[in-house]
C-alpha cells in the first residue's frame, strides 16, 4: 500500500498503522479494531476487482466503516455507488451493488437486529445469507438459523408427506439456493445434518433461546403481531437477527395486521436495532423486474400481486 494512502486511513483513527514487508500492523484501542479491520478487508477486495484504487475509493470505504463524518463536505460529493466486495464466502466474494446494499451490510455489522423491507430483487435475503455464511466461516457464530412464517393455503403441514424438512422445503427454496451458491450443496446438507444450519418454520421457534447464532426471518411481512414479538424475544447472547420482507406482499387475511409493519413502526429509535428500506430503484435482478414493480404500483397503487 502506498504511504499516502496509509496516512489517509490513519488520519481517521486513533490507532497507529504501520506497513512493513506487505503487512499492516495496528496498535491502538480495541474499541476501533473492528472498524480498522473492516477498512482493510474492503480495500483488499477492492484491489482485486479494480486495476487502480483512487483516493475517492478509499474515502468511500472510510465513510462506510463509520470513520468519516458523512456531513464532511469532502465526503458529500464522492461517488456513492462504488461496488465493494465486502463479504467472503467459501465459493467466492459477494459484492454490494449500490449505496443501499452497502448501508444494509454495514447495518448488519454494527447492530444486533436489522429490519429490511423492500421489493423483490433488492438483495435483502441474499446478502443476509451471505453475512451469515461469512460469520459462520470465521467462527464468530455457532450456527445459522433460517426461519419463515408458513402461510398455508388449503393444506396443513401436519397432513403433508415427509419429515419437517421435506414439508417446508418449497417455502425455503430461495434460502437453500443462496446457501448452495455460497457453500455448495453437499456442505449445506452436511451442516444441516450436524445441526449447524437449521431450517424451521416460525412456529418452531416458540420457547427457545437463540444464542451465538445468526438468525434470518425471511418473508417477515407474513408474521402476526404475536409471532413477531415471540421471534424477537428469542434472541440470546451473541446472536444477530435479520428480518426481511416486502410490505406490499402481505399474504395475511388482513394486511394491516402484519407483525413486520407493526414492529417497523413501534421499534424505531431503539439502540441496537437498525432499519433499511429498499425501493424499486435498488432492484439488482434483471432490469425488467424494476419496471414490472413500477407498473403494478401504478396499476393498483400498492404493488400487490393480486
Amino acid at each position: 500500500m502506498r504511504d499516502e494512502n496509509l496516512r489517509l486511513i490513519a488520519e481517521h483513527f486513533k490507532s497507529k498503522l504501520t506497513a512493513r514487508d506487505g503487512q499492516i500492523s495496528v496498535q491502538g484501542p480495541t474499541s476501533e479494531a473492528e472498524s480498522v479491520r473492516r477498512v482493510f478487508v474492503d480495500l483488499e477486495a477492492l484491489f482485486r476487482s479494480k486495476p487502480e484504487v483512487s483516493i475517492a475509493d478509499i474515502r468511500t470505504i472510510l465513510r462506510l466503516s463509520g470513520a468519516v463524518d458523512e456531513s464532511d463536505p469532502e465526503v458529500s460529493g464522492l461517488e456513492q455507488h462504488t461496488s465493494i466486495s465486502v463479504i467472503e464466502t467459501a465459493r467466492g466474494s459477494i459484492k454490494t451493488r449500490g449505496q443501499m446494499q452497502e448501508k444494509y451490510v454495514r447495518m448488519i455489522e454494527k447492530t444486533s437486529i436489522v429490519f429490511s423491507i423492500g421489493p423483490a430483487g433488492t438483495g435483502k435475503t441474499y446478502l443476509a445469507v451471505a453475512m451469515a455464511v461469512s460469520r459462520f466461516q470465521q467462527r464468530m457464530i455457532d450456527k445459522i438459523i433460517l426461519v419463515r412464517p408458513v402461510v398455508e393455503t388449503g393444506e396443513t403441514l401436519g397432513f403433508l408427506p415427509g419429515d419437517i424438512l421435506e414439508k417446508v422445503d418449497p417455502y425455503f427454496r430461495p434460502l437453500y439456493d443462496a446457501l448452495d451458491e455460497m457453500l455448495s450443496r453437499d456442505r449445506v446438507r452436511r451442516f444441516i445434518d450436524k445441526g449447524l444450519i437449521e431450517i424451521a418454520p416460525l412456529a418452531y421457534m416458540r420457547g427457545r433461546t437463540l444464542s451465538n447464532a445468526f438468525v434470518i426471518l425471511d418473508e417477515a411481512q407474513n408474521t402476526t403481531s404475536g409471532q413477531m414479538k415471540m421471534f424477537l424475544t428469542r434472541l440470546g447472547v451473541g446472536s444477530t437477527a435479520v428480518l426481511t420482507g416486502d410490505l406490499t406482499q402481505v399474504d395475511l387475511a388482513d394486511p394491516k395486521s402484519s407483525g413486520l409493519l407493526e414492529a417497523w413502526e413501534l421499534l424505531q429509535g431503539i439502540k441496537g436495532i437498525g432499519f433499511v428500506e429498499f425501493s424499486e430503484k435498488d432492484v439488482v435482478r434483471h432490469r425488467l423486474v424494476a419496471d414490472i414493480i413500477r407498473a403494478y404500483q401504478g396499476e393498483n397503487g400498492n404493488g400487490t400481486d393480486n
